[in-house]
């Protein structure tokens, strides 16, 4: 018979992994069509495809060793600071013994500075989504599309599977462009509302795609026996 954990990461397993296919989708579409618009992973996706063990998921430490692990990705518009964001996050004691486990999501920017765009990192022609258990995914790469850094700061929504839901403020930082000394590193911090402060960033990848105004959707192939040459940049313009 299943453990109560393995039931509970059973469960969420396919919850997240069921919501963040169908987010996923949804991303591409929604930046190629507010132009500005940012892309964020945490601990997530090609973040993960290295030989770097620290780098999925995030994770952020409290003062007493106790920690949350996060991984999910968004879409943000920095001047509106209009969001969507979804992820799972597993909540540890000192001991590394889990806590409680369940699913993050935001609807609400507080905060954007950007660190500027880092057009000397190399962007993959796709990439792979979510975490190994939910299967790989490719995502179309977006033209124009260019990694950035920054640091957001998300109001967002925890819901573990057995529990109260809480409120708790996230910390996203990127430390690509123009780093500030204060923030040298990627990771996340966490504060819970009501008490709860998890301000160090022992490890996890993070990181921002900006897609930039003008920038087009991936051309279509033509179909079979189309000799009509495309359209210029100009001419899509």
């Amino acid at each position: 018979m299943l453990s109560r954990w393995e039931l509970a990461y059973g469960v969420i397993g396919w919850t997240a992994g069921m919501t963040l296919a169908t987010f996923v989708v949804a991303i591409p579409a929604r930046a190629q069509s507010n132009r500005g618009d940012y892309l964020f992973f945490v601990g997530s996706g090609f973040l993960c495809q290295t030989d770097d063990s620290s780098a999925c998921p995030a994770v952020a430490k409290s003062a007493d060793d106790s920690t949350f692990e996060l991984s999910g990705a968004g879409t943000f518009n920095a001047k509106s600071k209009s969001v969507t964001a979804v992820g799972t996050f597993t909540h540890k004691s000192p001991n590394g013994s889990t806590l409680e486990t369940g699913i993050w999501m935001t609807n609400e920017l507080v905060s954007f500075e950007s660190y500027g765009v880092a057009r000397d990192v190399l962007m993959r022609e796709g990439w792979a989504f979510g975490p190994s258990e939910f299967g790989p995914r490719r995502m179309p790469m977006l033209l124009g599309s260019v990694p950035a850094g920054g640091l957001a700061v998300l109001r967002i929504r925890l819901l573990p599977m057995w529990g109260p839901s809480r409120n708790a403020v996230l910390q996203v930082n990127c430390a690509l462009g123009k780093v500030p000394d204060e923030h040298p590193t990627d990771g996340i911090r966490l504060t819970l509302e009501g008490g709860g402060e998890f301000d160090q960033e022992p490890s996890g990848r993070t990181m921002f795609v900006f897609t930039r105004p003008g920038a087009s959707p991936a051309p279509k192939s033509p179909a079979t026996g189309d000799q009509t040459n495309p359209p210029s940049a100009q001419a899509q313009q």
